[in-house]
């Protein structure tokens, strides 16, 4: 019986997304370690920010651990999303909606950008010249609620716009009831609403401050802030040490689907 953690999860939340996580791979040999211990080992790793040498003994092994994220964070041969995002899009993010009386596929998105400093470790790497940061970029679109429908991780170089139109691109199977998307002024420009009215079949609306250099709260779009402040919570996101920008997204969908779980 291994010591209890702040970042675990309870059995019954685990059992939510277990079949999926299983479906990773099949074997006749008996599994000789706990999957829900494995789990929240690497919860464990996501809100700690350590390293995986680090994880405490009492976990099972690190070489097994990474084995069984690896897989979790790869698609499967014929899918086009890991298993983790399946686990968040096609179980949370739809139970949450419904459970709040509201369709599984939302019409109304919320995007925006975050850029993320790198550390040494990282392979993948842009400047960000409007932020002066180099490192990654997360995109992601989000509903009223905050719930994600839609992320990608490219390197800091990426702009929003290019960036927002390559997380519609990977995940259009999923938003064919968006009909409108809102965005800040970055985001400005006919070439972009054309993206996406070509990926989407969306308009876009683009909400702009008032005053230059004021700060206030623009409505609407506080929610995908808010999204943005939920994955801070996640020491391992503070900054960005994963080589393959993969790995990144990952990390980033396991958080959001940490969330969802506590909140079932």
């Amino acid at each position: 019986m291994r010591k209890a953690y702040p970042s675990d999860i309870s059995r019954e939340q685990f059992a939510k997304i277990e079949d999926i996580l299983l479906s990773a791979r099949k074997k006749t040999k008996p599994r000789q370690v706990d999957l829900y211990d494995v789990f929240c080992a690497v919860l464990y790793v996501l809100k700690s920010g350590c390293q995986w040498d680090m994880m405490p003994s009492d976990f099972p092994p690190k070489s097994t651990v990474y084995t069984y994220f690896k897989q979790w964070k790869e698609k499967p041969l014929g899918s086009e999303l890991s298993l983790l995002e399946q686990a968040l899009k096609k179980n949370q993010v739809g139970a949450a909606r419904t459970k709040h009386g509201r369709n599984v596929h939302s019409t109304f998105l919320i995007v925006d950008a975050q850029s993320v400093k790198n550390t040494d470790t990282a392979k993948h790497k842009g400047y960000d010249a409007g932020k002066k940061i180099s490192g990654i970029k997360r995109h992601i679109a989000v509903d009223t609620e905050g719930l994600p429908h839609a992320i990608a991780v490219t390197t800091a170089d990426i702009t929003d716009r290019k960036g927002a139109l390559e997380a519609f691109e990977q995940h259009k199977h999923s938003l064919g009831k968006v009909a409108s998307v809102l965005v800040d002024g970055g985001y400005t420009g006919r070439p972009f609403a054309e993206g996406v009215h070509q990926i989407l079949g969306a308009s876009v609306q683009v909400a702009k401050r008032n005053e230059l250099h004021t700060f206030s709260v623009m409505p609407q779009r506080w929610v995908v802030e808010r999204s943005f402040a939920w994955l801070e919570k996640c020491h391992r996101l503070w900054k960005n040490c994963e080589r393959q920008l993969n790995t990144s997204l990952q990390f980033v969908n396991l958080a959001f689907l940490t969330l969802l779980l506590r909140r079932g």
